[in-house]
């Protein structure tokens, strides 16, 4: 199993948890095809809203891949690819509290990979953010 951080606004993630779906990159294909049935997947939200400028830098969904299927939405003049996630119940966690234990984190630069959308996480930094956020053992799939 491997574990991934979806880089989205917060509106967008309480969104996708509600609905129990996944959605990466404004609906592109290209990263859900990525992630396969049991994979981890993390939301980071660097805002509360897409086009917000006000910072929230924290981590904010927590589940994992359902199945292998992806399917396009329709939704009037939208057609967002997405995939099938199971959402734990978590604990919203601002990236302050966890910042120096992360692998993510380690390098100088360590933020530009954000701007890729969806960033493979190792297993340590899966195991912190499943504890920080206060994810059961039965939920963390590493």
């Amino acid at each position: 199993m491997t574990g991934w951080l979806g880089i989205i606004s917060a509106d967008h993630a309480q969104r996708g948890v509600k609905m129990g779906i996944g959605q990466i990159g404004h609906g592109k294909r290209g990263p859900l095809a990525r992630l396969k049935a049991g994979d981890t997947l993390i939301y980071y939200c660097p805002t509360q809203e897409r086009a917000g400028k006000a910072k929230l830098q924290q981590f904010t969904a927590f589940g994992t891949v359902s199945d292998d299927e992806i399917w396009q939405a329709d939704e009037l003049s939208l057609q967002p690819y997405r995939r099938r996630i199971k959402y734990a119940s978590v604990t919203p966690t601002p990236l302050a509290e966890v910042k120096d234990h992360l692998d993510l984190t380690a390098a100088r630069n360590w933020g530009y990979q954000l701007r890729l959308g969806l960033v493979q996480l190792s297993d340590r930094d899966v195991s912190t953010l499943a504890t920080a956020m206060g994810v059961s053992g039965d939920s963390v799939s590493i």
